[in-house]
C-alpha cells in the first residue's frame, strides 16, 4: 500500500484536472478538497473521486469554468444556480454568500442547485468556524444516487443526505457531519472499487431486503440498499434523512428523491445557514459554553480501554496529525486508477515507495 505526501498528492490530481481543461485554480481548489479529505479520514470523499469527476468533465455533464449564478437573493438570503460546475469551486463561492450576509446581519442562508460533487461538509463548517461563525449545512443528490430504503422496504427511495453542523470554541472547533445511513455511499465505494471488497455486516441489505455483505449491491442491478441510520430505531435516522432530502431539493430549487432519474449520483442540491453569534448573546457568550461544554464532555470518566473521549471533529484531527506526517495511505488498486487515468491523459505519474508495514 503506497503512502504519498499530501501536497504531492494534491499537485499531482491537480495536475489530472488541467489535463481536461479545467482551469488553474479551479483545478487547485479541487484536488485540495479532495486531498484533505484523505488527510482527515474520509477517504470515501477523497481522490477516489477523481476517476468519477473526470468521466463527468469529458462527458460534459460536469462543466469546466463555470459561474455560480444567483436566481434570487434577499438580505439574508441567496439561490443560486451552480451550472453542472465542480462542486467544491461552487460550494466555496456559495459559503462566501453565506458568511457575508451572516456577518452583515447575523444569519446568512445560501442555497444552490445543480452542483457538481462538492465533497465533505465539514471542510465548509471548518471555513465557516474559523472566522467565528456557526454553519448548519445539508445536500442532497437531486434524485439521482438513490442508496437507502425505508425500514421495511426492499427498494431504495433516499441517499444518504448529511447533516452537517459546525461550531467554534475557544480552540478546535467542534464539527459533527455524519449521513442519515450507517454509512455513507462512498465508503462501500473503497469496497467496490477495491476488486469487489466485502463490507462490515450491518452495512448493506441485497435487492430482497436480506443483509448482505456484497459492496456490488449498490453498484450493479438487482440494486440493494444501504440501511438507515438507527439500527432498531432505523426510522429515526431514515425521517432524519426524508426531510433533509425535502429541504435540500426543495430550498435550493432542484429536486428531491423521485422516481423520473437513475439510480447513479452526479451531483448535489447545497443549503448552507451560516449563524453568527454575534447577532444573539455574543461570540463571547457562544465560545464560553461551547467551551465548556466541550471540556466538561472531554473529562468524562473513561471506561476501561478507552484513552480519550472524543468530540466530533477529533478523529479527524487525529487522522489529519498522523497522515499530514507520514503520508496519505492508498489501496493499490485505488491508485493504479488514477496511475491508468495519468497515463491516457498524458500526465507523468509522481515516483512513490510502498509501504507495506502500516494500515490507517
Amino acid at each position: 500500500m503506497p503512502r504519498i505526501p499530501h501536497p504531492l498528492l494534491a499537485e499531482f490530481v491537480a495536475s489530472l484536472f488541467k489535463a481536461v481543461g479545467v482551469p488553474p485554480n479551479d483545478a487547485s481548489i479541487t484536488a485540495r478538497s479532495l486531498v484533505d479529505s484523505n488527510l482527515r479520514g474520509h477517504d470515501s470523499h477523497g481522490v477516489i473521486r477523481v476517476p468519477q469527476y473526470v468521466d463527468f468533465l469529458e462527458k460534459g455533464e460536469y462543466r469546466i469554468g463555470v459561474d455560480l449564478k444567483i436566481e434570487h437573493e434577499s438580505p439574508t438570503i441567496v439561490v443560486c444556480d451552480g451550472g453542472w460546475g465542480l462542486g467544491q469551486v461552487q460550494a466555496r463561492r456559495l459559503l462566501e454568500h453565506a458568511i457575508d450576509r451572516a456577518k452583515k446581519f447575523g444569519l446568512g442562508a445560501a442555497t444552490a442547485h445543480s452542483c457538481g460533487h462538492i465533497g465533505r461538509l465539514g471542510e465548509y463548517a471548518e471555513i465557516a468556524a474559523d472566522a467565528g461563525l456557526i454553519l448548519e449545512a445539508t445536500v442532497n443528490n437531486g434524485g439521482a444516487g438513490q442508496r437507502v430504503a425505508p425500514p421495511g422496504g426492499t427498494e431504495p427511495r433516499l441517499g444518504t443526505n448529511p447533516l452537517c453542523i459546525g461550531v467554534p470554541t475557544d480552540s478546535n472547533p467542534v464539527i459533527l457531519d455524519f449521513g442519515t445511513s450507517v454509512v455513507a455511499e462512498g465508503k462501500v465505494r473503497v469496497y467496490y472499487l477495491n476488486e469487489k471488497k466485502p463490507v462490515p455486516e450491518g452495512w448493506l441489505l441485497d435487492s430482497n431486503g436480506n443483509p448482505t455483505t456484497d459492496s456490488s449491491v449498490l453498484y450493479e442491478p438487482p440494486l440493494g440498499s444501504i440501511l438507515p441510520m438507527g439500527g432498531a430505531q432505523a426510522y429515526k435516522g431514515f425521517g432524519l434523512g426524508l426531510v433533509l432530502d425535502m429541504l435540500a431539493g426543495g430550498l435550493s430549487g432542484g429536486r428531491s428523491s423521485n422516481a423520473d432519474v437513475n439510480a447513479f449520483a452526479k451531483g448535489n442540491n447545497v443549503v448552507f445557514l451560516a449563524i453568527d453569534p454575534a447577532g444573539f448573546a455574543g461570540r463571547d457568550a457562544l465560545t464560553r459554553e461551547s467551551t465548556q461544554l466541550a471540556r466538561f464532555v472531554a473529562d468524562c470518566p473513561r471506561a476501561p480501554g478507552v484513552d480519550a473521549i472524543l468530540l466530533p471533529g477529533d478523529p479527524e484531527r487525529r487522522t489529519l496529525a498522523d497522515r499530514g506526517a507520514a503520508g496519505i495511505p492508498l489501496e493499490t488498486a485505488h491508485w493504479e486508477r488514477l496511475t491508468s487515468l495519468a497515463t491516457r491523459l498524458g500526465v507523468a505519474s509522481p515516483k512513490i515507495e510502498r509501504d507495506d508495514s502500516r494500515r490507517s
